[in-house]
């Protein structure tokens, strides 16, 4: 009897994880929540047993035996950027957890988020708690700029913007590097977000009791306090992470494959992560750093609208040579065209839905858009910066 072929994908986050299951189909049967599978933060077995957590509470809604493994399992990870921790982790899940997987695909979070959009390749930024940029090029070669952690990097990310708020605040204080805008807000942001009274008491979160999800979760605040208060050294802080994000494009813009431009017409960009929600106000930091670098690609800004972990199951899947359709368009949207200043000049904007124009103060600065946010307008123009596409076909 031919056993029924089930593929599972993992979206591994530094606080939130997803597991799916799909059939032959394509169809997702059923899914499961966890907590973070970053190794450099729980461990290696800590991951593994969570997985299997997962695995089994997605088998029991998908009626599936839990003795019944998945043919393979697509595992894309917060903090799997090696490949010998990686194989430590593939090796210790067929030891301890035998049931839940024959075969496993172990790689990045950056490079199943591509997958979900293209399996062409293209561009990720992941800026949620910590930050990684990724190009995936079509020859299935990449390139990294960042995701070495909040010791060393992870710029423009929550973590990075909550201590950037922090820093310059104490540096304020300390007379030794003077702020130009404003800290009181801020700094009474602070003060509520750690229940803190003075910043001596704040150090005992900075060491002694340092979480950094707790860290990140001031980042939040600081959105709201921008957004609805109109703070400006709030907004001068995603204002300076917008522009951290758009130098890890430019950085690795020379490694970028005319390949993937001839591909694509565009350079496609998925951004991953709780920071982009506050898109409008990382923008203006963002194209400001992207027209100094003189960028010069077309580039498009991808919202996912599926989760990252069937990116996982279709790497699993073609890694084993296993049948799996999929439709990229239905799994993101354009939510930010930019084009290429060409003799100094170019329309660059959110899509609204006819003429590519910005549309602030909206959730990803999309209003009033089509589904993936791409102009209905015809013949491609300029103007729209979508060639006169729509949905995205193929992820293309």
């Amino acid at each position: 009897m031919t056993q029924v072929v089930y593929i599972g994908g993992v979206e591994g986050g530094a606080t939130h994880s997803k597991l799916v299951i799909c059939d032959q189909s394509g169809k997702v049967l059923a899914s499961a929540k966890g907590p973070s599978t970053n190794h450099w933060m729980v461990g290696i077995p800590e991951v593994a047993k969570r997985i299997d957590t997962m695995a089994r509470e997605a088998k029991a809604q998908a009626n599936i035996p839990e003795t019944h493994r998945l043919s393979a399992m697509g595992l894309c990870l917060s903090g799997a950027e090696q490949d010998a921790t990686n194989k430590e982790l593939e090796n210790y899940l067929k030891t301890h957890y035998p049931d839940v997987a024959d075969r496993y695909m172990v790689g990045s979070d950056t490079v199943g988020s591509i997958a979900t959009a293209s399996n062409v390749g293209g561009m990720v930024i992941i800026s949620g708690t910590g930050s990684n940029t990724l190009l995936r090029n079509p020859d299935g070669s990449t390139y990294g700029c960042g995701g070495w952690g909040h010791m060393i990097g992870d710029e423009g990310s929550a973590w990075w913007i909550s201590k950037h708020a922090i820093k310059i605040v104490f540096d304020h204080e300390d007379n030794f590097r003077r702020s130009k805008l404003c800290v009181e807000r801020v700094w009474e942001l602070i003060r509520e977000h750690f229940g803190v009274k003075t910043r001596s008491d704040l150090l005992d979160y900075c060491y002694a009791k340092f979480c950094k999800t707790t860290f990140s979760g001031l980042c939040a605040k600081l959105a709201k306090c921008a957004r609805e208060e109109d703070d400006p050294l709030c907004r001068k802080l995603f204002e300076d992470a917008g522009q951290e994000l758009a130098r890890s494009v430019c950085a690795l813009s020379p490694r970028i494959s005319p390949t993937l431009i001839s591909k694509c017409g565009k350079l496609d960009i998925v951004c991953v992560g709780s920071v982009w929600l506050s898109w409008e106000l990382l923008e203006p930091g963002f194209t400001k750093e992207l027209e100094s670098a003189k960028f010069k690609y077309d580039l498009n800004l991808l919202k996912l609208t599926n989760t990252m972990a069937l990116g996982a199951a279709y790497l699993a899947a073609d890694t084993f040579e296993l049948e799996l359709p999929r439709d990229y368009s239905q799994n993101y949207e354009v939510f930010y065209g930019h084009r290429a200043v060409v003799n100094g000049s170019a329309t660059n904007g959110s899509s609204n839905g006819s003429n590519g124009t910005t549309t602030n103060g909206t959730k990803y600065g999309v209003a009033n858009g089509t589904k993936n946010g791409t102009a209905n307008g015809t013949n491609g123009t300029a103007k729209n910066g979508t060639n006169g596409t729509t949905n995205g076909t193929n992820g293309n």
